[in-house]
């Protein structure tokens, strides 16, 4: 019978203040959503980080006979200062594996990937360099090469291929701080309206619980109604944010990006699972936690 009862009361509550309430599902939707989009960014430049920083190589340039520079002042390499180079990459423990490539191969690698610009004929096998490509144990440590081979002899330059992916990742993580500041924005504004909902509610229906108050309901009891309406609303919402997650992976993701971006390796339907019970449960309680503090305020009868 009381279960039927806070049933009743809910569907009443929920039917005079449907405006409210609409605008509650979709304010708690668009921002549980948002929330949602920020982890897996977040989970997706991990993902990022550890793919392609697993891959990159810190460089040696060698010296030929036309750089200029003081470590290049007198010419090309030695074979004698290559051999020096080489046996004090093998001997420092940050490296894992040192690759040569010559200068014949350094300009077929050239000629292959800019075979259709119009300069790929204006350089020649004697103007590339001879380099080192060093693969680090832990790639967060290139500054130790950095530091020991920048301006030695025969060093032309040392080039560390992550500074070419900062900015990608610097971009990415900015981007998700703006995803963040509009999610913090949604979620203030969902919880005002649920405040204002339960508010509201609450003084329509100030006479029925002076009632139960006088035939000595409890205050959970007269509360519950309100509570579950807030939280029915915020599991709608979360619910329509699960589904935006689930197609914007199937369609944004899937069926795009990764047609057309094949060299970055998306986030999977694992990260999007684990993040929905998530978003289901913040969708439930932050509802019906904002509405218990709000009626402790306003609904003294």
């Amino acid at each position: 019978m009381r279960a039927q009862f806070v049933l009743s009361e809910i569907g009443v509550g929920l039917r005079r203040n449907l405006t409210m309430t609409f605008a509650v599902i979709v304010s708690v939707a668009l921002s549980l959503a948002l929330a949602g989009g920020s982890l897996l960014a977040q989970e997706q430049v991990s993902t990022m980080k550890g793919y392609w920083y697993d891959k990159v190589q810190v460089s040696l340039y060698l010296c030929n006979k036309n750089d200029a520079g003081a470590s290049c002042a007198k010419g090309a390499v030695t074979e004698q200062q290559k051999s020096a180079i080489k046996a004090d990459l093998n001997k420092l423990d940050v490296v894992e594996k040192v690759y040569y490539e010559s200068a014949d191969e350094a300009y077929k690698h050239y000629k292959e990937q800019f075979k259709d610009s119009p300069l790929a004929d204006s350089l020649t096998p004697d103007q590339m360099q001879e380099s080192y490509r060093v693969k680090l144990k832990d790639p967060t440590k290139y500054q130790v090469l950095q530091t020991a081979f920048s301006g030695r002899q025969g060093v032309q330059e040392v080039q560390d291929q992550r500074k070419t992916l900062e900015p990608l990742f610097n971009l990415l993580n900015g981007m998700n701080i703006a995803a963040l500041c509009v999610m913090a924005l949604m979620l203030v504004v969902a919880l005002l309206l649920i405040v204002n909902t339960v508010r509201v509610s609450a003084f329509s229906r100030r006479r029925e619980t002076g009632i139960m108050r006088l035939v000595g309901a409890s205050s959970f009891y007269i509360q519950m109604p309100f509570i579950l309406e807030a939280a029915i609303a915020g599991l709608i919402g979360a619910g329509f944010a699960c589904v935006l997650l689930v197609l914007g992976k199937y369609f944004l993701i899937n069926n795009w990006l990764q047609q057309r971006i094949v060299l970055i390796n998306f986030v999977g339907w694992d990260a999007v699972i684990k993040v929905l019970p998530l978003i289901v449960a913040v969708g439930v309680l932050m509802p019906a936690v904002a509405a218990f503090f709000t009626l402790r305020k306003y609904l003294k009868v």
